[in-house]
């Protein structure tokens, strides 16, 4: 019987053995791993002295040379990103091979032991179907027997151990199979990124070679676009503020979250936000705003046709990540630059959180969701941009009462507009919310 107790023991302690993937794959995978890490952040670096660079052109007065100076900024910044989302997709795809083999490993390592515990459980019940008189001639002796004896109770505690630990094996399995499906996901969401910032990258280029063309490199030309530009502007809030005013609305707050209940997220990437912190001298506020909601001094100046801002500004440059503000459903997207003349919100995606609040992301260089599209809150929606007229790149944000916006062709609003098949949103004034009371 020693040999039967000797070699169940020795089954069951031998299946407690990991089986691990080779030891110089996996550390020559961390290590690459880690370089690609090492490799985003110093991109981040380069990202961030870009982004200064380009705010310190934002404080200059708009001219055709720093204009297409902020293009060329622009341009390297986009192309920095797009540097770090790939290398981002490179460190995802090593992770996933990383999980993949760990995966790999312990699926072995359960099979064997499962294989020796089912083994140690056939051979028990062979010894349990003897009975005590036969254990103990079997055993030669009251001594032998307390020895079988022993061992048979030890060997149950190793079975115990080993049923334990592959219960725990699989727990942590389950968990390296979410990690891998986390991971996939976020290679889906990379690639998204990937592809915006290429066209992004694109349109930057065409910009400014369109910039130049209109101009002929000239002063006085770049100047004459702008007026242009601005007048066309000015009659498009005119006549749209004229038509909100007169629209009857009343605003019940009891069907909204609290005000400063900070139910909506920035709209920004994060990692934007942060680093706004350190431009306070700049902008005079920590969340790189350069226009607030309401009747602000820039607005008290004329700029809105005597109405207040109806949104909040972020000064961002073109390609930083747009997040959904909070989980919703995209109502509509737009672009009223298809409409030649048409200076108003460009590319803008309208959002329904379904708790009496709608949010508003215009002036996009890139939109990434559809119509109908569910998002998350902290989604990528877009990219910042300057489409539509802006001054200079930034994310317009508007909060609306939900019950009080909704979708209007310009044409049915407007006498007279370059834009009668462009739709964007409209509510009365006092749909508009302050931003600040939610965020």
């Amino acid at each position: 019987m020693k040999h039967w107790l000797a070699f169940v023991l020795l089954v069951a302690c031998s299946s407690a053995l990991p089986l691990t993937a080779h030891a110089d794959d996996a550390e020559e995978l961390q290590a690459k791993i880690e370089a690609q890490q090492r490799k985003i952040a110093a991109l981040e670096v380069e990202i961030k002295e870009f982004e200064s660079k380009l705010v310190e052109i934002g404080k200059n007065k708009t001219t055709l040379q720093n204009e297409v100076s902020r293009l060329d900024t622009s341009r390297k910044k986009i192309n920095a990103d797009i540097a770090v989302t790939q290398d981002k997709i490179t460190a995802a795809n090593l992770q996933i091979t990383q999980l993949s083999t760990a995966i790999g490993a312990r699926e072995s390592s359960i099979e064997v032991g499962r294989r020796g515990v089912s083994q140690s459980f056939r051979k028990l019940g062979k010894i349990d179907d003897l009975t005590l008189i036969e254990q103990y001639y079997s055993a030669n002796g009251i001594v032998g027997f307390w020895e079988d004896t022993d061992q048979l109770t030890k060997l149950q505690r190793t079975v115990r151990a080993e049923a334990t630990r592959l219960a725990l094996q699989k727990i942590v399995l389950a968990e390296n199979r979410d990690e891998v499906a986390q991971k996939k996901t976020e290679l889906s969401s990379l690639a998204t990124q990937l592809t915006g910032q290429r066209v992004v990258l694109d349109q930057n280029r065409r910009e400014q070679s369109a910039l130049l063309t209109a101009t002929k490199q000239s002063e006085s030309a770049y100047q004459k676009i702008l007026r242009e530009k601005q007048e066309a502007r000015l009659l498009f809030e005119q006549e749209l503020n004229q038509y909100e005013s007169a629209l009857k609305y009343s605003l019940d707050t009891t069907t909204l979250p609290p005000a400063g209940s900070g139910v909506l997220e920035w709209p920004l990437d994060p990692s934007f936000m942060q680093r706004c912190e350190g431009r306070k001298a700049t902008f005079k506020n920590i969340y790189c705003i350069t226009q607030f909601f309401g009747h602000t001094a820039f607005a008290r100046s004329g700029a809105y046709n005597g109405a207040g801002h109806n949104g909040v500004d972020f000064g961002s440059p073109d390609g930083t990540k747009v997040l959904a503000a909070a989980t919703g459903f995209v109502e509509a997207t737009g672009n009223t630059d298809a409409y030649k003349g048409c200076y108003s919100y460009g590319k803008w995606v309208l959002i329904n959180h379904g708790n009496g609040l709608s949010t508003l992301y215009a002036h996009l260089s890139f939109v990434s969701v559809g119509q109908g599209d569910s998002v998350p809150v902290g989604s990528m929606i877009g990219y910042s941009g300057k489409t539509g007229y802006a001054t200079g790149p930034h994310l317009h944000f508007t909060v609306f009462a939900s019950d009080g916006v909704k979708l209007v062709r310009l044409g049915d609003i407007k006498s007279r507009t370059n834009c009668a098949q462009a739709t964007v949103p409209v509510a009365p004034t006092s749909a508009y919310l302050d931003p600040m009371q939610y965020l």
